[in-house]
């Protein structure tokens, strides 16, 4: 019986992130997708809090970071020739 994770052919299923990364870019195209984009990045990765900042606002905002930064990861490869 062959195993059916075995890919002879060397072709593997797309992931969701091959499936959903061209979706993103073509979201993301043109000067409006720029625009939101550094509006999100203005929000979160160039945002800096104070001393006075909680553990739970510090964490809060590193989550908003994650979130971007992948949205950028996935605009980027479905940008990315194949």
């Amino acid at each position: 019986m062959p195993d059916p994770f075995d890919d002879p052919a060397g072709t593997e299923p797309p992931t969701a992130a091959d499936t959903l990364a061209p979706a993103f870019a073509a979201c993301f195209r043109g000067a409006e997708g720029q625009l939101v984009l550094a509006h999100l990045r203005g929000l979160t990765r160039d945002r800096v809090l104070g001393p006075q900042a909680s553990e739970a606002e510090l964490r809060h905002l590193e989550g908003q970071r994650v979130l971007v930064r992948h949205i950028e990861t996935l605009v980027a490869r479905g940008r990315a020739p194949r």
